[in-house]
């Protein structure tokens, strides 16, 4: 059904552009609108064949899905004014971190479905995990309409919306956490003799394997990492002194601050 779907992006950022980039080839371009005041932001979407407009209205009227990928602090002001563009037939899909359900939901006209996500700007390489909730109006139906939709670019989960904090701070937020490790692993690997490149490529591909272990052999992680440390060896040595600097508490500590920031955006 989704294939068939059309779709109107409020925003054309850098999660909203990453989103159609992975979309397209699934669905065509003529497929979707995206809507930004920046006409410099809808250009290169413009160059791929999607329909694009600086005015709002053109990404929610006659569109299945309208996806808001606008910043929480505008997100007041911008959906009054298009409240009255909306029909509930349609399905808002929001991506606004901190924003619930029930706060679009005030905004919009009654009854109109509302599933709130958050995804990753790893959607571009159809390997994101994106998670969702409902809103009071949102069934099963618009449910597997919106979750159909994500498993387009990657792994899709259900939660709570109390949940969705904390998955801001773990996946939303997470890829820079993934980036700031392959960086220091690859520092690591320049400061004991390797090329810069091959550092890199070394690391990334590191944590692609480490990642595709843990989701395809259903270990618990801690299992896994046993399974590579031998006693008195290389790979001990280097787990020693993670703990040593305080890796684990820095790894869940980030994840706390996230989670707090999302929940102080939905807030204000």
């Amino acid at each position: 059904m989704v294939k068939k779907s059309k779709l109107g992006f409020v925003g054309a950022g850098n999660m909203g552009k990453a989103l159609i980039e992975g979309l397209l080839g699934e669905l065509s371009p003529e497929q979707i609108t995206a809507a930004d005041l920046r006409s410099e932001a809808l250009e290169s979407l413009m160059a791929l064949g999607v329909q694009t407009s600086t005015n709002a209205i053109d990404a929610v009227k006659r569109q299945d899905l309208v996806i808001l990928g606008l910043k929480p602090q505008v997100a007041g002001p911008v959906l009054q004014e298009l409240a009255m563009h909306f029909s509930p037939k349609q399905t808002v899909v929001s991506m606004m971190a901190g924003v619930s359900t029930a706060r679009i939901e005030e905004l919009l006209p009654e009854n109109v479905p509302v599933v709130r996500v958050m995804p990753q700007t790893l959607v571009r390489l159809k390997e994101a995990a994106c998670a969702l909730c409902a809103g009071r109006s949102a069934g099963a139906e618009q449910m597997s309409l919106v979750r159909s939709l994500f498993e387009i670019v990657g792994t899709t989960v259900e939660v709570s919306e109390g949940q969705m904090d904390a998955v801001t701070g773990l996946s939303g937020s997470g890829p820079a956490w993934a980036y700031m490790v392959i960086e220091a692993m690859a520092d690591g690997g320049v400061r004991t003799g390797l090329p810069r490149d091959i550092a890199l490529k070394l690391a990334a591909q590191t944590l692609i394997g480490a990642g595709r272990q843990v989701l395809e052999s259903g270990e618990h992680p801690a299992v896994l990492k046993d399974q590579v440390t031998s006693p008195g060896g290389t790979t001990a040595a280097g787990l020693h002194k993670l703990e040593e600097k305080g890796l684990r508490d820095a790894l869940i500590s980030a994840v706390q601050a996230a989670a707090e920031r999302s929940a102080e955006l939905g807030q204000s």
